[in-house]
């Protein structure tokens, strides 16, 4: 009788577990068979003597000729240039990085990308250890390096990282802020082991954060095609006791004006809200956002925000240092934000370090669901032979309506390899629905991950749909711009966005994943500086471009 009763059971757990399965992701990473196969040289990989060989590099998706396809972009150390690959369609990328006039090697960090001069092309800023480069996009047959003749050379050398053009004036020109690490000089910084910031777990590793000098972040007004520092006037400059890594923007007390977050490195993160006047004041501590919740200041390094939660209000996620965990502030209106990194799911991964990270919604079923690369800084931590790597896994989370569950060890061979990653961005490069993922590896080449077969939901595959807004009156990139879609009863938001993850860009057209909805009943626009605009009853499995009026 015991044989007769376990077989069912035995038989029921197995299709649990088959049906469990079949629910989950299978990403691979198809960089070798798309044609990026290139190392992305970034320090050194037996060890480090600096931490400017820690921070690596940012990556970027960029429709950089305005076919409709994301094209990528890679920052890359000193030894290459970074890259420019044109996505050909079907799946393949050509390189042609020299064709577009990309020839400078330096330690290249952050990228990010918006149509500063309105004329119709996406151009790209690159931070550097060293001098910043702005790219203007000439008719999206090359790159001009206008860094002087826009005044945005700097007068001194600067350890400049995250970036973002953000229209804070809702001019209809774009600014730009640029994050600073912190001040570093090969020929004065102490070499591992000097002094107690230089160990790790008892090994001698590369020094800093802590003990080295403290820089502050820049903020670039829009004067009309050239740029001003306006950092001490508009209140930027004051904070002065952050290492600052990761930037993201967006509009998080719901004033129709955008405000600015930055990770910090072992030191309290920074919102710089907007006053609406030229001036912005650091609120994070009072709102909740600077520390964990036992008033800890972490390791921030990449950032991201969605509204994962349906609540009409973006969220801040924030990866971390191993040791502790990821931080997801929870905006409860008004940008007030409260850590539920534990509640949410997240309170069981805390032998990672990570680095860039972003929402997207793999399967379509209008919850943004959430992944995370990472990689220590240190190589010299495989010495300890722990369960700390210097090249690890991805962590992907699926958004289980609000709640967020670890299924990255049976997500794919994609997730589960093992790299130092740093930059993370995300588009739908071949425009099928379903969003790709390419990571900038350390002393690799880069990582594509895309899903093998599109995913279901209990049937069918779930609907979509992808909206590229266009400015007139707005900035012509319409940086700033917040959506509202409503479908098949479910209210989702976002906002376009440059900057963002760990030192990168993502496709600035927006994703929707609709579930069961064939059509989108209504898309509700705010556009930067307050201009409403409502679409109506859009199919769904389409890239639809809106143009403001």
């Amino acid at each position: 009788m015991k044989r007769l009763v376990g077989r069912p059971i035995l038989a029921a757990a197995a299709f649990q577990a088959a049906f469990i399965a079949a629910q989950n992701p299978d990403f691979r990473n198809v960089a070798q068979q798309a044609g990026l196969t290139t190392p992305i040289p970034n320090g050194g990989s037996a060890s480090k003597q600096f931490i400017i060989e820690t921070t690596g590099s940012g990556v970027a998706f960029i429709d950089y000729d305005n076919d409709g396809l994301a094209d990528i972009f890679i920052a890359s150390g000193p030894g290459s240039p970074s890259r420019m690959y044109h996505n050909e369609g079907g799946g393949k990328f050509r390189d042609v990085t020299e064709s577009l006039g990309f020839t400078r090697q330096g330690w290249a960090q952050g990228v990010c990308a918006g149509d500063y001069d309105n004329d119709g092309y996406t151009d790209l800023f690159v931070s550097y250890w060293g001098q910043n480069a702005l790219y203007r996009n000439i008719g999206g047959r090359r790159f001009e390096d206008v860094t002087a003749k826009v005044h945005l050379t700097q007068e001194r050398v600067r350890y400049n990282t995250g970036c973002a053009f953000i229209d804070y004036d809702n001019d209809g020109k774009l600014d730009l802020f640029v994050a600073n690490y912190l001040k570093f000089d090969f020929n004065t910084t102490p070499k591992p082991g000097t002094n107690p910031y230089c160990f790790y777990r008892g090994i001698a590793v590369n020094c800093g954060p802590r003990g080295l000098p403290f820089d502050r972040n820049i903020l670039y007004h829009n004067d009309g095609g050239v740029f001003r520092d306006v950092s001490d006037e508009s209140g930027v400059s004051k904070p002065d006791g952050n290492y600052s890594l990761g930037v993201l923007t967006g509009d998080f007390n719901g004033d129709g004006l955008t405000d600015i977050y930055v990770a910090s490195d072992q030191t309290p993160s920074i919102l710089y809200i907007n006053q609406g006047n030229g001036k912005f004041v650091d609120e994070a501590l009072i709102r909740g956002a600077a520390l964990d919740d036992n008033g800890k200041a972490l390791s921030g390094m990449g950032v991201t925000a969605a509204d994962y939660l349906h609540e009409g209000v973006p969220s801040i996620f924030r990866t971390n240092f191993s040791d502790e965990l990821e931080t997801l502030y929870r905006n409860q209106g008004k940008g007030e934000f409260q850590d539920v990194s534990v509640e949410a799911g997240m309170g069981r991964n805390t032998r990672f370090v990570g680095w860039g990270c972003g929402f997207f919604d793999f399967d379509n079923d209008g919850w943004p669901d959430l992944l995370l690369v990472n990689g220590h800084a240190f190589p010299e931590v495989d010495r300890l032979k722990i369960d700390i790597h210097y090249r690890d896994r991805a962590i992907l989370y699926r958004n289980d309506h609000g709640k967020f569950v670890d299924i990255s060890e049976s997500a794919g061979p994609g997730i589960m390899e093992k790299h130092s990653s740093r930059g993370l961005a995300f588009a739908d490069y071949d425009n099928d629905g379903s969003v790709e993922a390419v990571v900038n590896n350390q002393n690799e080449a880069p990582s594509l991950l895309r899903l093998a077969a599109k995913p279901s939901n209990r049937g069918p595959s779930n609907h979509w749909i992808e909206l590229k807004l266009e400015g007139v009156k707005s900035n012509r990139s319409a940086i700033g711009a917040r959506v509202r879609v409503t479908a098949g009863g479910l209210v989702q938001t976002a906002e376009v966005r440059s900057g963002g993850s760990y030192l990168s860009q993502s496709d600035l057209r927006l994703h929707f994943g609709l579930g069961g909805a064939a059509k989108v009943d209504k898309v509700e626009i705010a556009w930067p500086g307050g201009r409403a605009q409502v679409e109506t009853a859009l199919p769904a499995d389409r890239i639809i471009a809106i143009r403001e009026r």
